[in-house]
């Protein structure tokens, strides 16, 4: 009986605005290369089946469950983990936002709250509290931190609402 072995096959990502050329087994997660060999470590696995999104990130500026993608499906693709939401010392709306709504306890699935958090404000889908809660859904806390989550978000897109207004 022969045993099968993979080959590693190439490919080049950008995360968090840095390129990146790899051989990389075709059965690794997205989750797991960004954890174990990119060393990323703010993107958590939680349930490692899709169900809990912490394991979120951004690619290509949607959200997605990091341990559902495998990495070699992802070549040329650019990425963003909760490390990489920040620009310098200025944090993201969104990650002082819930620092001011104190939307976190334990903070395991924060990072995937956020990063799922500007998807959702990307895709422009979200108008009313009840639709952030909805399309939030997808993101557990086991500490039930849900309605500061959701102010948080709340106070982010209306302030992103009315900057637009006053740009026009």
């Amino acid at each position: 009986m022969q045993s099968f072995r993979s080959q590693d096959i190439a490919l080049t990502l950008s995360v968090n605005g840095v390129s990146h050329s790899l051989s990389v087994d075709p059965c690794v997660t997205l989750l797991d290369l960004l954890r174990e060999r990119l060393l990323l470590t703010g993107t958590k696995k939680g349930c490692d089946q899709g169900q809990c999104g912490a394991c979120t990130v951004l690619i290509g500026g949607k959200r997605f469950n990091s341990c559902l993608i495998l990495a070699v499906t992802q070549d040329e693709a650019s990425i963003t983990t909760i490390e990489g939401l920040a620009e310098g010392d200025a944090l993201h709306p969104l990650q002082a936002a819930f620092i001011e709504r104190d939307a976190f306890q334990c903070g395991y699935c924060t990072p995937g709250q956020i990063c799922s958090a500007v998807g959702l404000l990307n895709e422009g889908h979200a108008h009313s509290r009840a639709e952030i809660r909805e399309q939030m859904s997808g993101n557990l806390c086991r500490c039930g931190a849900y309605t500061n989550i959701a102010d948080a978000i709340e106070d982010v897109m209306y302030e992103t609402t009315r900057a637009r207004e006053a740009a026009e």
